[in-house]
C-alpha cells in the first residue's frame, strides 16, 4: 500500500496566505502587491523539524492565530535575524543593531496563541523537536545550558552573535538554487548544520546555573541593552542601569549574562569595537577621530583595545 504522502508545508505559513487571499505555490507565498511585497516560504522537513524564512514589508501589522499550538511535541525555536542584506543605508548610520544573531528559545517562551507578523520582518525560523535533538548526542557530559535548553522544561531564552561561516550556510538555505528533487533534503541538512554549530557554541558557556525568565524580565534586559549601545561613548555604570531596569544589580548582571553569554561590559566593549571597524573601514574616518568619538581619552588605550578584539592595530586595520 502507498504511503501517504508527508506534509511540507508549515501550517502557518497556509494560514497566512489565506488571511492576505492568496496561494501557496512550492511551499512559498509571495505577498500581494496590495499588502506590501517580499516572500514567506516554509519547509515541513519531517515530524521533528520545519523552517520560515520571511523577507517581507506589509502595509500593516497583522495577527493571526498559531495553528500548531497545541502540537504535542515540544519544540525549541532558532530565530536568526539581521541576516538578510540590506537593501538601503539608513539615515543614521547605525550598523550595530543589524548585526546577525540568533534568539534560542524554549517551548514555554515560545508558545503564544497568535503570532504577530509585524510590517517589516526578516528572519528565518528553525523549530527542532527537543526529545529528537536530545536523541542526537549524549548529554551526560555537556554543559548546564546545553543540558537545561534540552530538557526544554524552563523558561529560557538565549542569544547569540552569528559569525561568518554560520551566516554562510544561511546565505546557502537562502539563495542556493536546488533542483525541487533536492529542495528538502538540502535545507534540512543545512539546518541541522546550522543548529549544530549553534548547539556547539553554546555549549562553550560557563553558567552553572540557569534562572526561569519571564517576558518582563527579557523585554527589560534588551532594554538596557539597546541603552547601552545607543552611547557607546559612554561606558555602562552597572548602578544606573540597574536602576533604570528596576532590577538589583546582582540580578541584572546574572540575567544579561545568561541570555547573551557575555559580562555586560564585556559585551559593551565587543559592540565598540565592531563600531570602531565599522567608522574606520566604511566611514575613512582617522584612528583619533574614531578614538575621541567612542570615548577614549587616550589613544593608546584604544589602540591595544581594538587590537585584542581583532588582532590588528587601528590604522593596520583602515588600511586592510
Amino acid at each position: 500500500m502507498g504511503k501517504d504522502k508527508q506534509q511540507t508545508e508549515p501550517n502557518v505559513l497556509k494560514r497566512f496566505a489565506h488571511l492576505l487571499g492568496t496561494d501557496v505555490k512550492n511551499r512559498r507565498l509571495e505577498i500581494p502587491e496590495k499588502f506590501g511585497k517580499g516572500y514567506c516560504t516554509g519547509f515541513v522537513f519531517n515530524e521533528h523539524i520545519r523552517m520560515l524564512i520571511m523577507n517581507y514589508e506589509l502595509n500593516k501589522d497583522l495577527v493571526l492565530e498559531n495553528p500548531d499550538i497545541n502540537s504535542p511535541m515540544r519544540m525549541i525555536l532558532f530565530k536568526f535575524q539581521n541576516i538578510f542584506p540590506k537593501t538601503e543605508t539608513l539615515s543614521t548610520g547605525k550598523q550595530l543593531k543589524a548585526i546577525p544573531s540568533v534568539l534560542i528559545t524554549t517551548s514555554s517562551v515560545n508558545t503564544d496563541a497568535v503570532i504577530s507578523i509585524h510590517t517589516n520582518t526578516a528572519a528565518i525560523n528553525i523549530e527542532v523537536d527537543a526529545n529528537y535533538l536530545k536523541g542526537l548526542f549524549d548529554l551526560s557530559e555537556k554543559s548546564p545550558v546545553l543540558q537545561s535548553l534540552l530538557q526544554n522544561t524552563q523558561p529560557l531564552l538565549f542569544e547569540q552573535i552569528i559569525y561568518p561561516s554560520l551566516q554562510k550556510i544561511v546565505d546557502e538555505i537562502v539563495s542556493e538554487s536546488v533542483d525541487e528533487t533536492f529542495a528538502l533534503f538540502f535545507r534540512r541538512v543545512k539546518a541541522e548544520e546550522l543548529i549544530c554549530r549553534l548547539l556547539m557554541e553554546l555549549e562553550k558557556r560557563d553558567e552553572k546555573h540557569l534562572y526561569d525568565l519571564n517576558i518582563r524580565d527579557i523585554e527589560t534586559i534588551y532594554k538596557v541593552k539597546e541603552q547601552m549601545l545607543e552611547h557607546l561613548e559612554t561606558p555602562p555604570v552597572i548602578k544606573e542601569l540597574a536602576v533604570c531596569a528596576s532590577m538589583s544589580p546582582s540580578k541584572l548582571k546574572r540575567l544579561f549574562k545568561q541570555i547573551f553569554g557575555n559580562s555586560i561590559f564585556s559585551y559593551y566593549q565587543e559592540f565598540r569595537m565592531k563600531e570602531a571597524a565599522l567608522l574606520l573601514k566604511d566611514e575613512k574616518l582617522s584612528v583619533s577621530d574614531v578614538g575621541y568619538q567612542l570615548g577614549f581619552t587616550n589613544l593608546s588605550h584604544f589602540s591595544r583595545v581594538f587590537k585584542e578584539h581583532t588582532g590588528m592595530k587601528p590604522k593596520q586595520y583602515s588600511r586592510s
